[in-house]
């Protein structure tokens, strides 16, 4: 088993966090509201950024391609559980001035990865958890876990998994691949999260000991410290060679990211609704995976295998033993195209953008008619 240590901020962070959160205050007690109306909903996102950089960023971005964001003169408040900005005093001004608040949940704070005080920032998020009007919750394990650190939500809400774009952009590619059996690892990755790369660098080594002719693409932010040590483990178990770091890469390029790969391998712990996995589903990989929070209620009992591990709100994050990571690459080459169909027709199925653009479009609209 791998482990890792929990998640500690760094004073400067907190430090930041506290100012972009008065900022943010500031920013709504000066705002000049609009009433509900039928036309297009104004957003303002409390201070959370779109871009390429981790699933939060990404989420937003995708939304607000269809609804554009106002800083000042909006109608309605769209909020990131990841990125929970705005004070209950800023909150509490919204539900006087009757704006409506969407809150997409993702995960909570727990002892298990967060080092800082997690009660009281789940103190800080359920402000918004439970004021809003309306909650996505991204799975129904994003669901349990809310209910139980932030205690029980009494209003209206629906599950609402991530989505991506399976017509025009992340699809299968079409090329025949003349290359070893390719898994792919992408994403933000920090020392917190750096157990993904070491677990899977043993995984890779374990399946090439059992006979498969195989490699490991690692594509994404990687700091600089968990890219050593990486680099270290692959060439300690003697398989850097079959061990590649790509870099960064924009949502632009994501697509080719994947068709670059047969597989993809998710070992974080607890992940609640990982837009990564979703990619590669969309692009026709199957995926070997921690069977731990959400991702089991993404992939299905068709579109990969799943690694059974235990889960404890108190455990630092752990992975499968590397041997059983090795056997799931084994299971998932050898039947790589009856699941890479199933995790590209799920994807198309329950995945796809319009279906996810179309509900914001309909709670929105519902809420500001509420308001008129």
């Amino acid at each position: 088993m791998i482990t890792n240590s929990i998640q500690q901020e760094s004073f400067l962070k907190k430090v930041f966090r506290a100012s972009w959160r008065g900022c943010q205050t500031l920013r709504v007690l000066g705002s000049s509201f609009t009433s509900g109306q039928r036309g297009m909903p104004r957003l303002y996102c409390g201070g959370a950024r779109s871009g390429d950089r981790g699933g939060p960023q990404v989420k937003l971005k995708r939304l607000l391609q269809y609804f554009p964001e106002s800083f000042w003169r909006y109608n309605l408040v769209y909020l990131l559980s990841n990125a929970p900005y705005l004070s209950a005093a800023a909150i509490g001004w919204l539900k006087l001035r009757r704006i409506p608040i969407v809150l997409n949940q993702n995960g909570i704070f727990y002892p298990g990865w967060y080092g800082g005080d997690w009660r009281k920032m789940n103190t800080v998020m359920a402000a918004a958890y439970h004021r809003a009007d309306y909650v996505f919750w991204q799975s129904e394990f994003c669901r349990r876990a809310a209910d139980r650190f932030l205690g029980k939500r009494d209003g209206a809400g629906e599950i609402l998994f991530n989505a991506i774009d399976t017509r025009h952009h992340f699809r299968p590619s079409e090329m025949a691949a003349d290359r070893p059996f390719t898994f792919l690892l992408t994403g933000l990755i920090n020392a917190h999260t750096g157990y993904r790369v070491a677990s899977s660098i043993a995984g890779l080594s374990a399946a090439r000991g059992m006979g498969l002719d195989c490699r490991l693409l690692v594509a994404g932010w990687i700091d600089a410290s968990t890219l050593a040590s990486s680099q270290s483990l692959a060439l300690k178990l003697g398989v850097a060679a079959h061990v590649e770091f790509s870099g960064p890469y924009t949502q632009t390029l994501a697509p080719k990211i994947y068709q670059c790969a047969d597989a993809y391998i998710m070992t974080k712990y607890l992940d609640p609704c990982p837009n990564t996995v979703l990619e590669a589903m969309a692009c026709g990989l199957p995926v070997v995976y921690s069977a731990s929070g959400g991702v089991s209620e993404l992939v299905g009992p068709d579109a990969g295998v799943g690694l059974a591990i235990s889960e404890n709100w108190s455990d630092v994050m752990k992975t499968p033993r590397a041997e059983d990571i090795g056997a799931g690459m084994v299971e998932v080459a050898r039947n790589s195209e009856a699941m890479g169909q199933a995790a590209r027709s799920r994807a198309e199925a329950q995945f796809e953008i319009t279906y996810w653009i179309d509900r914001h479009r309909d709670i929105f609209r519902q809420l500001l008619e509420e308001r008129a």
